[in-house]
């Protein structure tokens, strides 16, 4: 199966020449409809590989190429959440999602003459994701975790093809993050998006993947890629589980001597 997503032996440098080489000899492939993690210590390059597979950044050397297209500018095909929602204060919640179709070239001349379809599709994402009838809220009237349940939506507005995902649950409470686990895991069942979730959160990687790649310290490289062995749905019970606790500490060793080893 050709993969959705390719990165082959690239090497990512910030600053010219001489400057800090980000990632190097990098190698990672997802296959379509896949849920992969990157993990990895601070500073190992998970950031550059989001701007690398989203287009944001173009690497010196080796090759990027998602849905068998190089990749050398931003890709239209893909949805962004971050850790911060950045939703737009004065739009409202319902605004908000459907301001990616005002960007999306090819949802862009038909937004006005299908405005109502769209709200439909975007009340419908809401519903999904618990926040049926607050469409006409503004930001400012949501809660933190209520922020980034819509931030999802607005992601998945424009139907991509590929979910990135970086860090999205790091600043939320533990009782939130585990709920939007939740959220997320139905998301990609019901819909079967490929998705790249970029986190420090070994618990929510394992909850979460398929597949989980360790990158090494800078300059980052895969270092291990490892299969999730338990079957979907995953409930949050799992957590308590012997094996769920065993890949976790392992990715943890993992981690440590990527660190112990920069």
């Amino acid at each position: 199966m050709t993969p959705l997503v390719s990165i082959e032996n690239v090497d990512m440098r910030y600053g010219g020449a001489a400057g800090t080489l980000a990632v190097s000899n990098l190698n990672l492939k997802v296959a379509k409809g896949e849920f992969a993690a990157v993990v990895g210590p601070s500073g190992c390059g998970k950031s550059t590989l989001m701007k690398l597979v989203t287009g944001l950044q173009i690497p010196q050397a080796g090759d990027v190429i998602v849905a068998e297209k190089q990749v050398t500018k931003p890709v239209s095909i893909v949805g962004m959440a971050f850790q911060n929602p950045t939703m737009l204060p004065w739009r409202t919640t319902l605004e908000n999602i459907l301001l990616p179709l005002e960007i999306v070239e090819k949802h862009r001349h038909r937004l006005r003459a299908n405005k109502k379809q769209y709200v439909a599709k975007a009340e419908k994402l809401l519903e999904i994701v618990g926040l049926g009838g607050f469409g006409g809220k503004f930001p400012w009237q949501l809660s933190g975790g209520m922020q980034q349940r819509a931030n999802l939506c607005r992601a998945l507005i424009h139907e991509p093809e590929l979910l990135m995902l970086d860090e999205p649950f790091g600043a939320l409470d533990a009782f939130t993050r585990e709920e939007l686990w939740c959220v997320i895991r139905d998301l990609h069942a019901a819909q079967g998006v490929t998705i790249i979730l970029v986190t420090h959160d070994l618990r929510e990687a394992v909850f979460l993947a398929d597949r989980i790649f360790v990158m090494s310290a800078r300059p980052g490289r895969v270092i291990r890629d490892r299969e999730v062995p338990f079957a979907r749905p995953r409930e949050l019970e799992i957590m308590y589980e012997k094996g769920f606790n065993d890949m976790v500490q392992a990715l943890h060793g993992e981690i440590a001597k990527a660190r112990v080893a920069a």
